[in-house]
């Protein structure tokens, strides 16, 4: 009797989304690095250079949703998408995870936006579709998804 009744309220926390079960920081994949071991102290000590100011959010809003299309994967409201077509490798990260955001520093997010993640889709966007200075605005608008 007990057992099910542990079922029932396990099911109802998962439906209500107040279970952990099935959500990104449950993996701990997740929070693993993305940078190099070799490369990651020097990335953690790069700053953005912007303060989030909302017009900085804003512009970064606006690069997120438009030329870096960065929503075609990540969702417009951050969350990522896992049906893509063609998609391979891990899914894109969860930018609403409280979790990955406080493991990740800003350095880290650009060097990925710089190089890429290796064994993801996700590729490199510096020079090729964004301006080092974009990509900080990125970040800053990538940041207001944890708040």
């Amino acid at each position: 009797m007990m057992g099910s009744k542990m079922r029932s309220l396990g099911f109802f926390l998962l439906c209500m989304g107040l279970w952990p079960w099935g959500s990104e920081a449950a993996d701990p994949e997740v929070l693993k690095p993305r940078v190099p071991p070799a490369q990651i102290e020097e990335a953690r000590s790069w700053n953005n250079p912007f303060p989030a100011t909302p017009d900085n959010i804003q512009k970064g809003k606006t690069i997120f949703h438009g030329k870096a299309y960065c929503m075609t994967c990540h969702g417009k409201d951050g969350k990522g998408l896992g049906d893509i077509p063609g998609l391979t490798g891990k899914l894109p990260r969860n930018f609403t995870d409280n979790d990955w955001q406080a493991g990740r520093k800003d350095g880290e997010l650009l060097w990925i936006l710089k190089n890429g993640s290796s064994g993801t889709a996700m590729v490199s966007f510096i020079p090729q579709v964004l301006t080092e200075d974009e990509a900080w605005h990125v970040i800053l608008y990538v940041r207001s998804f944890g708040k």
